[in-house]
C-alpha cells in the first residue's frame, strides 16, 4: 500500500508543478529561471520511476518534455544574444537556467567547442587557395582537375585577397575571444542565489582548466596546423607569408594588443550594463584574477603560443633578408677587385640596410633579428674592405708622393667612413628602435672604426718615427753660444725646427688631406702632436751645454714648435696638458734654479723628472746626466724613458746620478758641491714625497 500512497503524492506534486510551470512559461524571459527550477524539481521527482501509462498525468508529461526543450532553446538564444552584445545580465540569466537544469558544465563545453569549430572553418576559408585564386567572386566553370594557381598577371590580386582574408580572420579570432572572455567573466562572478556556489567552480572542478585557456590553446594549435598544411600544399601561400612576413607579424601583434585592451576594458563594460539584481551581485563580488591575456605565467605564455605558428616563416624571411643585404656587397667587391665601392654603390647598400630595418620596425623582436643581420652585413663589408688594403712597405713611406697602395688605402678608409656615418644616420632616424638592436649595430660599427684605425696606423707610425728622428737632431746643433750684441738670436729658429715644420706641413698636405674623415684624422694626428711636444720637451731639457745665446734660440724654438704642430690639430690649445707644458716650460729657461724649484707649474703641469733633467744642464760636467752616467746614447735614453713612463722609475734613475756625483766629489776629496746640487736634492725629495 505504501508505495501506491507515495506515487499518489508524487502525482499530485507533478500536477501542481506542471500547472506552475505553465504560468512561469507565460511570464517569458523574466520567469525563465523559475521555470528551470520547476523542471529541475520535476526531473528529481521522476528519477528512477516509470510514470508511463498513468493517464492522469500523460498530457502533463508531454507538456513538461516540450517545456524543457522550449526553456533550453530560449536559454541558448539568450546566452548567444548576451555574449554577442556583451550583456552580463542576459548571460547571467541563461547560465542560471542551465545551472537549474543541471546542464551548465556540458552547455559551456559545447559553446566553447562551437567557437573552436567555427574558427577552424574561418581559418580554412581564409587560406583556401581555390577561393583566393578566383578572378572574381563568381565561381568560373572551369574544367575538372585544374590546379588552383595564380597566373603571373594576377599574383598581386591573389596577395591582396589573401591579406584581406587575414585581416578578416584576425577580426573573427578577436570577436570569438571577446565572447569567451565575457562568458568566463560572468561565470567567475555569478553565484547561485540558493547554494551560493560560484558557477566557475562548477566548470573547473575535476581539475579542468579555465575555459579561456582551453579555448586559446585550441585556437593557437589550429592556427599552427592549418597554416602548416596550407603552406605545405601551396607554394604561393608559402611565398606570400615568407616574403611579407612582417605584414603577417603585424596582424598578429595587432590582434594581441586588441585582446589585451579588451581584457582591460571588460570590467568597464560590466559597470555600464544596467542596474539589475545580477549587476548588484556582480558589483559585490571581489575582483577575480586577471585572465590569461593579462597575466604573465611561467608555465604558459599565450602570446608565444599565438606566434609559434609563425616561426618557420620568420626563419625563411630572415634568411632572405640576409641574402638581400649581402647581395649588393658581394656585387661591388668582385673577386680580384682592387677598388672600394663607388658612392652610388655604397648608397645602394645603405638603402637596402635602411629598407630592411624599416620593414622590421613592426616588432621589437624582428627588429633585433634584422639588426643582427645588418651587423653581419657591416662585418662582411669590413672583411671585404680589409682585403683591399695595401700592407706593403710603400703603404707607410713618407718620403715621396702618395703611392698606388697608399692611394687605395685612403680610398678604403674613406669608404669605411662613409658606411659608418650612413649606417649611424639610419639607426638614429629609426623611431622606437629597441636598445638591444641599436647596441648590436653600434658594436659592428665600432669594429669598422677600429679597422679604419688599423688601416692608417702604419702611416701614422712612419710619420711619428720621422718626427722623433728630426727632433733628436737638435743635439747636433750648438746651443752653447753666448748672447750676441743685439741680445736677439741670430736666426728665428733652429735648423731641426725648420725641417720639422716643413715635414709636418708636407705629410698633412701629401697624405692626410686626402682623407674625408677629418675628425677621425685629427683624433689620430692630435695624439701625434702631443707625442711631438713630449719629445721636444724631453730633448730640450737634455741640451747640454746651454749658453745664454742658446737659451734665446731654444726659446724661439718653443714658439715655433706651436706653429710646427698646428697642422696636426684643430687648435693647438686643444692639445690640453701637452700645450700647457710647452707654454709653462719656456719661461723657466731664463729663471734661476731657486725660482724654478719653487715654480707652481712643477708637478702640476710639468713632471718633476723633466725639470730635474733640465737642472743637470746648469751643473758642472762632473755632475753627469743620468744617460751619461749609464754611458747610453741620447736615443737609447729616450727609448728607456718611453719604456718607463712612471715618475717613480725616472726619479730613481736621477737619484742614482746624484748619488754617483756625491761619490765622485768625496773620492777626489772635494770641499763643496755645485750650487745647483742642494736645490736638485731638495726638489727630488719633494718629488718623492708626492708619490707616497
Amino acid at each position: 500500500m505504501f508505495p501506491h500512497l507515495s506515487t499518489g503524492i508524487m502525482i499530485i506534486r507533478i500536477l501542481y508543478l506542471s500547472k506552475r510551470l505553465q504560468g512561469q512559461l507565460q511570464g517569458g524571459s523574466r520567469e525563465i529561471t523559475k521555470a528551470a527550477q520547476s523542471l529541475n524539481e520535476l526531473d528529481y521527482l521522476s528519477q528512477g520511476i516509470d510514470l508511463s501509462g498513468i493517464e492522469v498525468i500523460e498530457n502533463d508529461l508531454l507538456f513538461i518534455a516540450r517545456a524543457r526543450l522550449e526553456v533550453e532553446n530560449q536559454a541558448k538564444r539568450l546566452l548567444e544574444q548576451g555574449v554577442e552584445t556583451q550583456n552580463p545580465t542576459q548571460v547571467g540569466t541563461a547560465l542560471q537556467v542551465f545551472h537549474n537544469l543541471g546542464t551548465l558544465k556540458v552547455t559551456i563545453a559545447n559553446v566553447v567547442d562551437g567557437y573552436c569549430t567555427a574558427l577552424e572553418e574561418n581559418i580554412k576559408n581564409a587560406l583556401d587557395i581555390k577561393v583566393l585564386t578566383q578572378p572574381s567572386q563568381t565561381v568560373t566553370r572551369g574544367g575538372p582537375g585544374r590546379a588552383a594557381m595564380p597566373t603571373p598577371g594576377n599574383t598581386a590580386a591573389f596577395r591582396a585577397a589573401l591579406w584581406t582574408n587575414m585581416e578578416k580572420l584576425m577580426d573573427q579570432i578577436c570577436a570569438a575571444c571577446g565572447q569567451v572572455q565575457h562568458l568566463q567573466k560572468v561565470l567567475a562572478k555569478k553565484r547561485d542565489p540558493v547554494s551560493h556556489v560560484c558557477f566557475i567552480e562548477e566548470i573547473v572542478k575535476d581539475g579542468q582548466s579555465d575555459i579561456l585557456y582551453k579555448f586559446w590553446t585550441a585556437v593557437t594549435q589550429t592556427l599552427a596546423s592549418q597554416f602548416q598544411s596550407a603552406t605545405d600544399s601551396s607554394t604561393f601561400l608559402k611565398q606570400a607569408f615568407e616574403g611579407e612576413y612582417p605584414k603577417l607579424l603585424r596582424l598578429y601583434n595587432d590582434l594581441w594588443k586588441r585582446l589585451q585592451q579588451y581584457s582591460q576594458n571588460i570590467q568597464r563594460s560590466f559597470n555600464t550594463s544596467g542596474t539589475t539584481d545580477l549587476f548588484a551581485e556582480l558589483q559585490q563580488m571581489e575582483e577575480d584574477a586577471q585572465d590569461i591575456f593579462m597575466q604573465k605565467n611561467e608555465d604558459y605564455d599565450p602570446e608565444k603560443a599565438l606566434k609559434d605558428s609563425l616561426q618557420q616563416y620568420e626563419a625563411a624571411y630572415l634568411s632572405k633578408s640576409l641574402s638581400r643585404l649581402f647581395d649588393p656587397i658581394n656585387l661591388v667587391f668582385p673577386p680580384g677587385g682592387r677598388n672600394p665601392p663607388s658612392s652610388d654603390e655604397l648608397d645602394s647598400i645603405i638603402k637596402t640596410i635602411a629598407s630592411e630595418l624599416n620593414v622590421a620596425a613592426v616588432d621589437p623582436e624582428l627588429s633585433l633579428a634584422v639588426a643582427k643581420n645588418v651587423a653581419k652585413t657591416i662585418q662582411l663589408y669590413g672583411v671585404k674592405s680589409e682585403q683591399l688594403l695595401s700592407t706593403q712597405g710603400d703603404a707607410s713611406q713618407v718620403i715621396g708622393p702618395l703611392t698606388e697602395g697608399q692611394r687605395r688605402n685612403v680610398a678604403v678608409v674613406n669608404s669605411l667612413y662613409k658606411l659608418h656615418q650612413a649606417v649611424l644616420k639610419v639607426i638614429t632616424s629609426q623611431s622606437s628602435f629597441p636598445a638591444a638592436a641599436e647596441q648590436t649595430v653600434t658594436t659592428a660599427l665600432k669594429a669598422v672604426h677600429d679597422l679604419m684605425g688599423s688601416a692608417v696606423q702604419p702611416l701614422l707610425n712612419s710619420v711619428g718615427d720621422s718626427v722623433e728622428a728630426i727632433i733628436i737632431t737638435m743635439h747636433q746643433e750648438d746651443f752653447s753660444g753666448s748672447l750676441s750684441g743685439s741680445g736677439k738670436p741670430d736666426v728665428p729658429c733652429s735648423l731641426y725646427m725648420k725641417e720639422l715644420q716643413g715635414f709636418i706641413a708636407r705629410v698633412m698636405s701629401d697624405y692626410f688631406r686626402h682623407f674625408e674623415c677629418f675628425d677621425f684624422v685629427f683624433d689620430n694626428t692630435e695624439a701625434m702632436a702631443q707625442r711631438a711636444i713630449e719629445l721636444f720637451l724631453r730633448h730640450a731639457s737634455l741640451i747640454r751645454p746651454l749658453g745664454e745665446g742658446g737659451k734665446m734660440r731654444l726659446a724661439a724654438d718653443f714658439a715655433q714648435m706651436e706653429l710646427a704642430v698646428a697642422p696636426l690639430c684643430r687648435r693647438v690649445s686643444d692639445l690640453g696638458k701637452s700645450y700647457r707644458q710647452l707654454r709653462s716650460f719656456r719661461p723657466l729657461l731664463f729663471q734661476t734654479s731657486e725660482h724654478i724649484a719653487s715654480s707652481p707649474a712643477l708637478g702640476e703641469v710639468i713632471p718633476f723628472s723633466i725639470i730635474l733633467q733640465f737642472l743637470f744642464t746648469r751643473a758642472p760636467p762632473e755632475l753627469k746626466s743620468p744617460f751619461q752616467r749609464a754611458e747610453w746614447s741620447i736615443a737609447r735614453y729616450s727609448q728607456w724613458l718611453d719604456d718607463h713612463p712612471s715618475e717613480k722609475d725616472r726619479l730613481a734613475l736621477i737619484r742614482g746620478a746624484l748619488e754617483a756625483y756625491v761619490q765622485s766629489v768625496r773620492t777626489r776629496e772635494g770641499k763643496e758641491f755645485a750650487p745647483v746640487y742642494p736645490i736638485m736634492v731638495q726638489l727630488l725629495q719633494k718629488a718623492m714625497s708626492t708619490l707616497q
